[in-house]
């Protein structure tokens, strides 16, 4: 038995070989109304939901990138996970939502067309492990997807620490508030926080409605399950709107839409002296 099997085995109460059939039943109802509308909605969801919390072990535990490492090699394709990179998701939740949300998001679209419309998924395949339950799929298909949106990830840690103090929303600034909110409310930068000032909000317009109330909210003093109750939204959905806004940011400075004021730069640096000076 794999280790996908073992995870939704330990998870899901039902026999293996019941959900199974009920897979296959499912997916014929499904395909009468071309896997689409208000059923197939709730198919979705569900799967999602109940998905969540096995993905979740597997990403904590590791198990999951090992598996993903051993298949992409099998393929050919380079994949590796730092011992750094594998620390913060063992250790860090909001880390372990951002790779899982956006993980799901293109899993949900590989399985509809693939194990799906595309009859990927056989409930009456006769290979050496025989058939697997819709959810061993749907599993196997996060795992593939989990290479783009780790290496993604990865890239992305490596910009945030360049661009920390314009959108970590946790360092101080000289006015006393954090990150983009402590920048656009600083005084004395003259010219320059007005030109910021007016290519964030232009950035800011251009994004979903529910993205800009999770950033104004955020600039507001909002913790993240303050904004959450506010949006009727989960806490993940908060830190995925902030992280993508994130990198929206920092796309944006390396065109050079945003100019991160010197000011700024060189308060940081005397900040990171006076921590230095004090450690030692």
């Amino acid at each position: 038995m794999d280790e996908i099997t073992q995870a939704v085995d330990a998870c899901l109460a039902t026999d293996r070989a019941d959900r199974i059939q009920q897979g296959a039943t499912l997916v014929e109802e499904l395909a009468h109304y071309g896997f689409d509308g208000p059923e197939y909605m709730k198919f979705r969801n569900e799967l999602w939901a109940q998905s969540e919390p096995i993905l979740k072990g597997m990403i904590r535990n590791g198990s999951l990138g090992r598996i993903a490492i051993k298949r992409h090699r099998e393929r050919g394709i380079a994949l590796w996970i730092s011992p750094e990179d594998a620390a913060t998701l063992k250790a860090d939740a909001a880390a372990r939502d951002e790779i899982l949300i956006e993980m799901q998001i293109k899993a949900l679209e590989t399985f509809r067309r693939k194990a799906l419309i595309g009859k990927g998924w056989d409930p009456n395949f006769n290979g050496p492990r025989g058939a697997s339950c819709l959810m061993s799929y749907y599993i196997g298909t996060c795992i593939w997807e989990f290479g783009r949106v780790f290496k993604k990830w990865a890239q992305e840690r490596v910009r945030w620490h360049e661009l920390h103090a314009l959108s970590d929303f946790g360092e101080e600034t000289p006015c006393g508030r954090r990150g983009i909110a402590g920048l656009l409310q600083a005084s004395g930068y003259l010219a320059e926080p007005e030109a910021f000032v007016t290519v964030f909000e232009e950035i800011l317009d251009e994004q979903k409605r529910e993205t800009q109330a999770v950033i104004r909210l955020t600039i507001d003093g909002y913790s993240d399950t303050e904004i959450a109750d506010k949006l009727k939204i989960t806490n993940a959905a908060v830190r995925m709107r902030k992280s993508r806004f994130r990198g929206v940011i920092y796309q944006t400075a390396r065109e050079r839409r945003i100019r991160i004021p010197e000011q700024l730069h060189a308060k940081a640096k005397i900040n990171r002296a006076k921590q230095q000076a004090g450690a030692a």
